[in-house]
Parts: structure tokens; sequence; C-alpha cells
């Protein structure tokens, strides 16, 4: 009797430690989050930035616990920056099984991925897709916590307000939702302030590495020079764009429209010609946010080459979604919605809380700044509270 009876404890405490084994073992199931980017194409100098600091981010998540124990592991798809490429690069991150998406770069491509990750119930945070439209469709699914593209200029006109004072002003960008969502607001805002629009160039991106193509559409401003020339565009254009302006000697400043102007790289293909550009900025290494001063660091010295506000959105967005799934009862997109509704946290990239506001929906919002090359360095001038130098005229 007592030989059975020691049996049947050595029987139970064996099924007690299975058991125990097998919840630790399913505790030790990464948690899978899937990134849309371009990384490849056109815009692959942005997407290789955003997964690296995606990498950053993971890595600090799991040292510190991952959530609840269980590891965060991230699937990237490539989504070229194109949206015939946005099916394939979904259909690779479904297969995967992720519990939410975040990222996504280019608006029109990022637009197409909302809509279908909303038709399959898939919470998705937007870190830098700026289209107004993104966050205005009433989808229970998209949130963002980038500002949209009308709120990308708020800290310029400040600047214009306050300290330069233009009187004209010539727009150019591309027929992107990027592009022209951005020259839209400034013409609104050179409307409100009686601004004269001298000119206002919309060009087609496909054609601006044709020769001549971009030395057509900008050879009239020589004629009556405004005293601001405002950009929208991604690198390879925002390169280009400044390029020929130097080339025909248009004596007005220049400024870019955050996109491709924010970059190192614009910098190091543009050379001297960049000197004293002005662009608008979610983000700059001058921030004071918690953390903000790390991460510029840890990247700079990992990868050999600074950060933009690109980067600082991929990385914070993460962190995001991390806290997301911690506080949230089950991974059930309903589950997740509730905790993503609930997020009031800051990051390195600002503050960051869901909320509607005018026609928007799930929405962030942060200040945004004005930065300008110097002495071939990208110095924070406006606003005064995080300035690291002095505006400075050509």
């Amino acid at each position: 009797m007592k030989n059975k009876f020691m049996q049947l404890i050595f029987s139970v405490f064996a099924i007690t430690a299975a058991l125990s084994l097998s919840v630790v073992e399913a505790s030790q199931e990464p948690v899978i989050i899937g990134i849309p980017l371009p990384l490849t194409g056109n815009l692959e100098e942005f997407g290789l930035m955003m997964k690296n600091s995606f990498e950053m981010a993971k890595a600090s998540i799991n040292e510190a616990g991952g959530i609840h124990g269980r590891p965060v592991e991230v699937v990237f798809a490539d989504d070229e920056g194109k949206v015939a490429s946005v099916k394939p690069a979904f259909d690779k991150l479904a297969a995967s099984s992720p519990v939410m998406l975040v990222g996504g770069y280019a608006s029109d491509p990022t637009y197409q991925m909302a809509k279908m990750a909303e038709k399959k119930n898939v919470p998705f945070v937007i870190c830098t897709a700026s289209a107004d439209k993104i966050t205005q469709r009433g989808w229970k699914n998209i949130y963002r916590m980038n500002p949209p593209i009308s709120e990308y200029t708020k800290g310029l006109e400040d600047f214009w307000i306050k300290i330069y004072k233009p009187k004209s002003m010539a727009i150019i960008n591309e027929n992107s939702m990027f592009g022209t969502g951005g020259a839209i607001r400034m013409i609104e805002f050179c409307q409100e302030k009686a601004i004269e629009i001298r000119a206002h160039i919309n060009y087609d991106s496909n054609m601006a590495a044709e020769p001549g193509y971009l030395a057509s559409l900008l050879a009239p401003l020589t004629e009556e020079p405004p005293d601001v020339i405002y950009m929208v565009a991604y690198l390879n254009d925002a390169v280009a764009l400044v390029k020929q302006l130097r080339a025909l000697n248009i004596n007005s400043l220049l400024c870019g429209g955050a996109g491709g102007f924010t970059l190192e790289e614009f910098m190091a293909r543009v050379g001297g010609s960049a000197n004293f550009l002005l662009t608008a900025s979610l983000w700059s290494e001058h921030v004071r946010y918690p953390g903000a001063a790390e991460y510029f660091a840890q990247y700079s010295k990992h990868y050999g080459r600074s950060p933009d506000y690109h980067g600082a959105e991929a990385y914070s967005v993460l962190l995001v979604a991390a806290e997301a799934l911690k506080r949230a009862k089950s991974f059930s997109p309903q589950d997740l919605r509730h905790a993503l509704n609930q997020i009031y946290m800051m990051t390195p990239f600002g503050p960051v809380k869901f909320y509607s506001y005018e026609d928007f929906e799930r929405q962030n919002s942060v200040n945004t700044l004005v930065l300008q090359i110097l002495n071939g360095k990208f110095e924070t001038v406006w606003p005064p509270d995080v300035a690291s130098a002095i505006f400075k005229l050509p």
C-alpha cells in the first residue's frame, strides 16, 4: 500500500513537472510583429535606417524581459516603396502570423497596406507614412505615431512668422501622397499669411532622373526668384533639385519639407551646395526626450552614421507596440486595440497618445522642428528651447 501511495505521489509530481515545463516552453514562444518597409529600390536608404532602428529596439525590449518573458521577434517584408509590391509584402507578413504590424514608410504603399490590415482585422501602428487620409478613413485597426503631413510644417510656419518672414515663395513637390499633401499645406499657409506664390511646380517623380526634365521646370524661377523655394521630395529627387537650383544660380533660401532633406546621405551627395538649406523635421539629436540622446549615440556608434527622425520613429514605435502587448489582456485584435487606446507614454521620439481631433482618428501629434545645414552638419535652429545654433542667412 505504501509503495502504491509513493508511486501515486511520484506520478502526480511527474505530471505537474511536465505541465510546468510545457508552460515554461510555451512562455518562451516569440511574440511576432510584422514590419513593412522599403528595403530595396529608391527608398532603400530610409528603409535600412528604420530596419536598423527596429533591430536596436527589439534587442532593448528582449534584454528587459520581452513580453512577460516571451521574446519579441520582428518579421520584415519589402514593399519596395511601391503600391504594386504591397500585396506580396502583406502576404509574407500574414504568413508569419503576427499579432500586429508596425512601420510603413512611403504613404502610397502604406495606405494600401493599412487597407489590407483593416480588412484582415490586424492592428497596424504606422510610424512614418504621413498622408492625411490614412487616419481619416475611420479604420479601427489603424494607428499613427508620426503626425500627418499637414502638421509637418508647424514649426517651420512658426519660424517663418517670427524670424524670417518671407514675402514670396515657390513650391516644388513630387506627385505622391507625401509630396502633394506637403505642398497643399504650404499653399494654405502662404494664402493665410499673404505670401505671394511665384510658382507651384508639381513634377512627375518618375521623370525626375530624365536629362533636362527638372532643368526645364526650374528655369523660369531665374526670372524673378522668390524669397524661399520650398521643396517636398524623397532623397534622390531632393539631391537632384538642390543641385539643379544651385546650377541655375537662383538666389533664394532653399527649404525642404522633411523627407529626403533630413538624411546625412543627402548632405554627402549634395556637398557644399547643401550649406544654409533649411528643412522641417520631426526630430533631431538635440531634442530632450528621455532616451533620445542615448538612441542617437548608440545608432551612430554601431552603424557609423547618424540617424534622423525616420530612425527615431522606428525605434520608438516598437517600444509603443511592446508596451501595448504587455498591457493587453490577450493578443486578440480587440484587446490590442483597447491597450493601444490607453497608451500614454514618453519615447525617444516624443510623447505618444492616440486620440481623435478634427478629421483624424487614432492619431498622435508631436512638435516639429526646423533644421539648418551649417558647415556640413544639421543644426536645430527652431524652436529656441532645443536650438543648437542660430539661423544664418546664405
